[in-house]
């Protein structure tokens, strides 16, 4: 099986994916989704999600930021830090791992032309936020290839719906 770079996000309906650079729902089986998607893989984030997240690594996986700002320093030693969407492709190249871009809106335009696959959760909930999936995303070269639904519960306060995507050009 071949590595793949992938987008992986959540948004409410209305494009909502995040308010006061935190997302703006908790959902324990979807974070459980995302974990188990996610798992011995490498993840991307910007710089703000990176600091929405509490400046804490997802542990086993390689957590890579990406930032404009060449003096942004990280504390710890197991993030990697990259300045420009080259220098994470180089890495991508050399390395043996999925890569994930976890956000923000920023990073999931810019890696929009290296994309393979998308799992994009749907929930089912109108919340305010300031932060949108990027409105002019290309879902042309893309196809549904799964769609798994999830009630709520006594733990998840909001149905959601796990989409996933395959670029039709691809394998």
């Amino acid at each position: 099986m071949s590595k793949k770079i992938q987008a992986i996000w959540a948004q409410s309906q209305g494009g909502v994916i995040g308010k006061d650079n935190i997302m703006p729902w908790y959902l324990p089986a979807e974070l459980k989704h995302f974990k188990e998607t996610t798992l011995g893989q490498a993840i991307l984030m910007g710089r703000v999600t990176y600091e929405g997240m509490g400046k804490r690594t997802l542990p086993n996986r390689v957590n890579i930021v990406l930032t404009q700002d060449r003096n942004y320093q990280v504390a710890d030693d197991a993030v990697l830090v990259f300045h420009c969407v080259e220098d994470v492709l180089k890495w991508y190249d050399l390395n043996k791992f999925d890569l994930f871009i976890i956000g923000g809106a920023q990073i999931l335009s810019l890696f929009e032309p290296y994309l393979e696959e998308l799992i994009k959760t749907e929930i089912d909930a109108d919340l305010d936020g300031d932060t949108y999936f990027p409105e002019n995303f290309d879902w042309e070269p893309y196809e549904l290839v799964s769609s798994i639904y999830h009630a709520k519960d006594e733990k998840n306060q909001y149905d959601f719906t796990v989409n996933r995507f395959h670029r039709k050009d691809g394998d």
